[in-house]
Parts: C-alpha cells; structure tokens; sequence
C-alpha cells in the first residue's frame, strides 16, 4: 500500500565547509547522535502510524460491509411502499423532507495528526402523515436515516485514512532521508576528518622525530 524506497550503491558525500578540527569532530559527532535519535523517534512514529492506519482500515471494511447491508434493506423497503402506495406518491412525500444544511465539522487527534469528524443531527421528525401511507413507508424513512448517519462514518474513515497515509508518507521520506543520506554523510565527514586529524598527528610526529634527531645530532 506504501511505496517502498529502496537505496542501493550509494556512496555518501562529507559535508561541506567542515575544518578537520577536533572541535569540528566534536560538533559533527553530536550532530550524528542527535540524527540518530531524531531517526529512531521517526521510526517509531512511522510505525505506530501504520499500525494505527490498517485498524482503520480494518474498521472501514466493518462499516462498508454494514453500510452494503443497510442499503438493500432500505431499497427493498421504499420499493415495496412505491409497490402499495404508487412511485407518484412515495416521491410527492420524499419532496417534503427536511435538508441536510450546514453540516457542522469537527476534528480529533491521532497521534498528532489532525484527522476529521462531523456532527451530523438527522431530523427525526415525521414529515408525513399516516392516514394514506404504509409501513414499508416508515420502514424505507427510518432505513435511510441509519444510512446518512452510517454514510457520514464511513466518510470520517476515509477522511482519517488520508491524513494518516500523507502522513505516514512524510515519515518515510524523513526516515529514509536520514538514514540513507544525512546520516551516511555525517558518518562521511567525521571518517574525513578523523584521518585528516591522524594524518596531521602522524606528520607532526616524524617532524618532531627529525628536528630531534638533527638537535641529537648536532650536540653530538
């Protein structure tokens, strides 16, 4: 469900502007060690977010599978009211049902991510008499209810899903940007600057040798 970014045959840069100094080695060092954390935190949030998506997921197939269900009953139940009382009628009374206006939004947390809600009040209110319908009629009205309450859920699953998914998305990138460039690169420059530094060591170490040897000699 998830692309999967796979690196291979990479070879990391050091950083830039970066002096083979101690302090510098300190500095980048710390760097790797707070990169490090910021990954394994990354990691951990990538993953609970995915745990966290297929339960919905999960939920979602329960609320499809009920909302499938709910549909036929009520189909079967407006037609058997159209079959008794006439399509003509059935469609004059559905004229005088109340709207939907202005559905009022709102939001929850899941772990972080905003995701979304609706407060939806379906009017329950008879907008018909009883004299001249039947109760097929009341059966399909009630049905139909369920199913805008029960739509609106299964909308709020969707909603959640999408914002867990780009969400989820934006981890991997940060995870596997760490991981495979920013990571390898301070792992790059603190190897460029630890030979730099023995290197340096080694020099001043047979200099030091010479300029001794040539003072021992001189003495002699």
């Amino acid at each position: 469900m998830f692309p999967v970014i796979v690196f291979t045959g990479y070879m990391a840069d050091r950083l830039e502007d970066v002096k083979p100094t101690r302090m510098d080695l300190l500095r980048i060092r710390k760097r790797k060690m707070l990169a490090e954390n910021g990954h394994q935190l990354l990691s951990e949030k990538k993953d609970a977010l995915i745990n966290e998506f297929f339960k919905i997921v999960d939920r979602r197939k329960e609320l499809r599978a009920e909302l499938n269900s709910l549909l036929k009953d009520s189909y079967r139940s407006l037609m058997e009211a159209q079959m008794i009382m006439g399509k003509k009628e059935v469609s004059s009374i559905a004229e005088g049902a109340v709207p939907l206006e202005d559905i009022p939004t709102s939001g929850e947390n899941i772990m972080g991510v905003p995701v979304p809600s609706f407060d939806v009040h379906i009017p329950e209110e008879k907008f018909y008499g009883y004299a001249e319908t039947t109760v097929k009629l009341d059966e399909a009205v009630n049905n139909f209810r369920e199913v805008l309450k029960l739509s609106f859920r299964v909308a709020e699953v969707e909603g959640k899903l999408s914002r867990l998914a780009d969400e989820i998305e934006k981890a991997k990138r940060r995870v596997n940007a760490l991981e495979y460039i920013y990571i390898p690169r301070l792992e790059a420059t603190i190897t460029y600057i630890e030979r730099q530094i023995e290197e340096r060591e080694r020099e001043d170490f047979f200099r030091r040798k010479k300029i001794k040897a040539i003072m021992e000699s001189r003495e002699g």
